[in-house]
């Protein structure tokens, strides 16, 4: 059972996270997906998304499936981070990431965010990242 809503994750990143990217498209039980429109920002040469970019989205789009989990926690942090480029990222469509999360335990939450190309069903990316959390107490 989630905790917060999408709008409510959103609302709390403008305020702790302003400068975060990507658009939080749902969350769901140990799940969300996020979207992020492609601008020149985000593009390296050859017209393709940046690594930077790409990393960027699938380690917010984790948070954002933690956080639908546990409530709004700004000390939650990435401890852990692989991510395995697998083709280009079109730099003329946006950028979704779905992220799953694998294990929320008390201290830590493991998860896997796979990144694609809108429109195209193989993924650019795969990303598994840990993150630690606050206790509770």
């Amino acid at each position: 059972m989630t905790v917060m809503t999408a709008a409510a994750i959103e609302e709390f990143l403008d305020d702790a996270f302003p400068h975060r990217q990507g658009t939080i498209e749902g969350v769901d039980e140990m799940r969300a997906t996020m979207s992020l429109a492609i601008e020149d920002e985000h593009l390296r040469p050859g017209a393709s998304v940046s690594g930077p970019s790409i990393m960027g989205l699938a380690d917010v789009c984790l948070y954002v499936a933690i956080l639908a989990q546990i409530g709004p926690e700004a000390m939650a942090v990435t401890t852990d981070f692989n991510c395995h480029f697998l083709r280009r990222a079109r730099g003329d469509r946006d950028l979704i990431a779905n992220a799953r999360l694998l294990k929320l335990g008390r201290r830590l939450a493991v998860g896997e965010v796979e990144l694609y190309s809108a429109g195209d069903e193989q993924p650019v990316a795969l990303v598994t990242a840990t993150y630690a959390l606050p206790d509770s107490d």
